[in-house]
Formats: C-alpha cells, structure tokens, sequence
C-alpha cells in the first residue's frame, strides 16, 4: 500500500496562510480542555457510584438489576462514539462540545425525576454517551490538534488535572446527596454542565491552529519549511489494521472494564472488607492523587519512551491494584488499592491519547479516537454486572478480583510482541 493511499491532506491547507503567532493559543485550549474534563465527572462512575444505594432504596430496584440498566445504558452510549469522533472531524471541537454539553446538562435535569428502571436506563445512556464519552473525546482531542513535539506534556496536563475534577465530584456529591437527596444532586449537576462547558465551547474553544493562523507548539517558523505544518493522517480503515492500535485499545479498555468495576461497586466492595461508606468513598481521593502523578509522569515520559514499557507499567499497576483488592484492609493497603487502580487508568489514557496522534496523524485524529472510546466505554457497561454477578454466586468480590487480574497479564503479554507503525517516518518521507 502506497504513502499516498494512507494519508490525507485536508483540502482547507494552505501553507502560505501560516504566519509566527504573537501568542501561542494552545495554552489556552489546554485549560479549557482541562475545565471540560472535569466536567465529565457526573457522567463518571466514581460519580454515579455515589447515588447507586441511594437509589436502589428509593427505587425499590435491585443491586443487579441497576447494575444490568448500567451496562444496557452504557453500550447505547458506546455506540455514539465513532460518530462524535467523525463530528470532531467535520464540524470542528468548538460546535461539537457545545452540543454535547447542551445534552449532557439536559440528562442530568431529567435524571433528577426518573421514577423507574427504563428511564434510569435512558439517563444512563445519556450521561455515559455525553459525559463519560463525548465530551472526554473531545477535550483530549482538542489538545493533542494543538501540540506535536509537546503533546504528551500537554495531553498529561489535561488529564492529571482534570482528573482532580471528576474526582472531586464523588466525594462532593456524596455529602450533598446526604444532606439534600440524590434527585436534587442530579438537578444541580445538570445546570452546573449548562454553565460551565457550553459557554467554554462557544466563547474559548478554537477548533485547530490554523483558524488562527498558527501550527502546533507555536514555536516554529514559516520559513523552517511547509511540509513540516501540514496535517497529515492515517486514514481509519487503515488504522484498524494496525495492531498496535488494538494492543494499545485493548490497554485503555482493561482499565475501563476492570476500575469501574471496581468504582461501581466500591461502596460494597470496601464495606466488605471492613471500611465505612465515608472511608469507601474517600477511597477516590487516592485514587486521584495516584492518577495524577502518573498521568503527569507518563504525559512526561511518553514523548521520549518507547510506548511498550509505558503499557507494560500501566497493565503492571492494574494487576496489583486487583489483586490486593481481594486482601485490603482499612489503612495503608486501602490507600495502595486506591493508587494502583489510579495510577493504572491514568497512565494508560494519556499514553493512548498523546501516541495515536504520533503514529496515525491528526487529519482522522477524531474518527479515530472515537473507535477507541467507543470500545472503551462499552466495555465499562459490563465491569459492574459481572462484579455484581460474581457478589451474588459467591457472597464476596475477592474471587473476581483475582480471576479479573489475568485480563491485564494478558495485555502486558501483548505489548512485548507488537511494534508501533512507521507512518509517521512515512510522513516525512513522502509528505
């Protein structure tokens, strides 16, 4: 297959339109991203996980029977993704976010008034698509068009911090749920999305570098040669071809399954070994400082490093997350349990979301992406129902936490034997 047949200029290029920028803009993408990344948390299942038990109780449904609504809700949501990918790519982050926040703000109001278990199943759907899916696809995306030689750094910006975001909400919402109730934390959730992302999409976001007469980094001239400022790309069908696309998928899909399996049920599956719901709940907040730092260090790191050794780490970290799961107890194994799973996560999101770019281009950058999240996202709707199942059969959640600890081995596995693409090289060859 030729150079030509795998990448793509975008018939909008004009290198004589590029020009030095008096003020590199894409800092100021990178603390909007960061912003809309927070925003997710509602649409999170350290979130959601908060008004499960409240709920069930007032719902008068079951613990499998909420956790089936979950999976059925989040695959719906899964299977929007390859197109909210495709919408960034031909309308652009700042009309695509505004969209996807109006959306999200206006499932979170109705969720606050579901009375039974079809329209939690339809409020899920609708937080896991626009929440949890779209509009973490298209934070990150945005700051990986607006970076090239910085784009890890940037990319583990984006995700350490906005982790601190989606992390705060559980520990926010679970008070504000015991003091008000879940129907008016929902409600609150809802028009705090309407304030804070559509105004951010519409006033702050810029769509690429070039509507603004710029190039990724900012640091280049015009004279240093066009070729190196045109966006190229890998087109998707050829990108589902590459197996490092699937080892790299798979990695970010293990992390998704298995931590919100964990998160889901963490309420339970930590009151079973013998820590309050408050100490259950302030369990996320390990969880996020673990995932900040390594988001930071692998956003650090992955410019540099062979992404091999990154995803061999981060499938290292899950694995004993897990398996220590099975034995915590309150104090410091709690806080080791907690940290893993974090470290884990984050590490494996922001290597996914700053790599692609470097091996696959930005041209199809969202289409691309949105496969990944669309898998990454269904494969959260089956975490919960198989903890759930397995707490049922059993009486206790340490038997699948150790069964569950092969997924990652398996993955690690793989990342030894399959070697990054060379389009990139390809690139500059023949671009």
């Amino acid at each position: 297959m030729s150079a030509h047949s795998t990448l793509s200029r975008p018939s909008s290029y004009r290198p004589s339109s590029y020009r030095k920028p008096d003020s590199f803009y894409g800092w100021h993408i990178v603390v909007y991203s960061t912003i809309a990344l927070a925003a997710t948390g509602p649409g999170q299942t350290a979130a959601v996980s908060v008004f499960i038990d409240p709920m069930i109780a007032d719902l008068g449904v079951s613990r499998s029977a909420i956790s089936t609504a979950y999976l059925i809700g989040t695959l719906c949501g899964a299977v929007a993704m390859p197109w909210v990918g495709r919408a960034l790519d031909r309308f652009g982050v700042r009309r695509t976010m505004a969209v996807i926040g109006a959306v999200f703000g206006a499932v979170l109001i109705a969720l606050s008034a579901v009375t039974e278990i079809v329209g939690l199943t339809a409020g899920f759907a609708g937080i896991r698509m626009a929440g949890q899916g779209a509009l973490g696809l298209t934070a990150t995306t945005a700051t990986a068009l607006w970076f090239a030689k910085k784009r890890g750094f940037a990319t583990g910006i984006v995700s350490a911090v906005g982790a601190i975001g989606i992390s705060m909400t559980p520990l926010v919402m679970e008070g504000f749920i015991a003091s008000h109730s879940w129907r008016t934390a929902w409600l609150v959730e809802g028009v705090a999305i309407w304030l804070v992302v559509i105004p951010i999409a519409l006033l702050g976001m810029r769509d690429r570098p070039a509507q603004l007469g710029q190039i990724p980094d900012g640091a280049r001239k015009p004279e240093d040669g066009d070729r190196a400022h045109v966006e190229w790309g890998a087109t998707l069908a050829h990108t589902v071809r590459s197996p490092y696309f699937w080892v790299v998928t798979a990695g970010v899909a293990a992390c998704g399954l298995l931590s919100t399996a964990v998160n889901f049920h963490q309420i339970s599956l930590l009151g079973e070994r013998g820590l309050t719901p408050g100490e259950a709940a302030g369990n996320f907040l390990w969880q996020t400082i673990a995932m900040l730092l390594a988001t930071l260090a692998t956003g650090a790191l992955v410019d540099r490093a062979h992404p091999r050794w990154l995803i061999l780490a981060a499938m290292a970290l899950l694995t004993g997350g897990l398996v220590l799961g099975a034995y915590v107890t309150p104090g410091l194994t709690a806080v080791a349990f907690g940290a893993l799973l974090g470290a884990a996560g984050g590490s494996m999101r922001v290597l996914e979301a700053a790599t692609f770019p470097r091996y696959f281009g930005t041209a199809h950058l969202g289409s691309i992406r949105g496969i990944v999240v669309s898998v990454s996202v269904g494969s959260t709707a089956f975490g919960p129902l198989i903890y759930a199942t397995a707490h049922d059969w059993t009486g206790s959640y340490s038997d699948v936490l150790v069964v569950t600890a092969a997924i990652p081995v398996a993955i690690a596995l793989a990342a030894l034997v399959v070697k990054p693409p060379v389009l990139e090289a390809v690139h500059r060859m023949h671009g």
